[in-house]
């Protein structure tokens, strides 16, 4: 008789970003179902206990959870396993600081860069976008397309700006084996058959996080 999803989480199969160390226990937490994929996100669990240290064990970070003292995106989050993914803002008030990937300044923990999945019609010709976390926003700016960058208001929910999927606009790659590199647009082509592909000069450091495009 079947028993459903899977709850557990061998060590040896964790995404290898996760940098988890293979003799320090058979098993790994397991994601939540949320936002982001698995293979492409990080639980609060080890974003508490082995990236700031701020516990030393599993017991101690639901301690921190329940006391409602982490929150994602603007919302408290109390879940263990949640999965925080690419720009997604871990804020925690208690000591006045916020993380994306990196600390960062709580003027920046006001916005949020999403990718555009997708733009779509919906009853009675509503048009609303699909953005790569989740998100569904209705009535977005007529402009906007699929693979654009929006820049969203958490507190809003509301679009500011956005950034179009052009020559000579800085991208950040979030797949394959260029993961992580940041670069400049230099051309697109369109192969029959195949994806769009973008070529891009890569440089190593993006000055600018309102001007960074996702890509894959």
């Amino acid at each position: 008789m079947a028993s459903g999803l899977k709850k557990h989480l061998k060590r040896l199969n964790a995404p290898k970003h996760w940098m988890l160390d293979k003799l320090g226990g058979a098993f790994a937490p397991k994601p939540s179902s949320g936002p982001h994929k698995s293979r492409e996100c990080l639980p609060l669990i080890l974003i508490l206990r082995n990236r700031l240290k701020y516990a030393l064990t599993y017991r101690e970070v639901i301690a921190i959870l329940m006391q409602r003292h982490i929150l994602v995106d603007g919302k408290v989050r109390t879940d263990k396993t949640y999965p925080s993914g690419f720009m997604d803002v871990v804020s925690i008030p208690k000591t006045n600081e916020n993380f994306r990937l990196h600390s960062i300044r709580d003027e920046e923990a006001k916005f949020k860069l999403c990718k555009v999945r997708s733009v779509q019609f919906g009853q009675k010709g509503i048009p609303y976008l699909n953005a790569y976390d989740g998100r569904t926003i209705r009535y977005p700016d007529p402009l906007i397309k699929a693979n654009d960058t929006i820049k969203l208001d958490l507190e809003s929910n509301k679009i500011t700006d956005f950034i179009k999927f052009d020559v000579g606009n800085v991208v950040m790659v979030t797949g394959g084996r260029n993961r992580g590199r940041v670069g400049v647009i230099k051309n697109r082509e369109k192969q029959k058959g195949n994806h769009p592909r973008s070529r891009c000069n890569w440089s190593r450091v993006c000055n600018s996080s309102k001007q960074c495009v996702h890509h894959r």
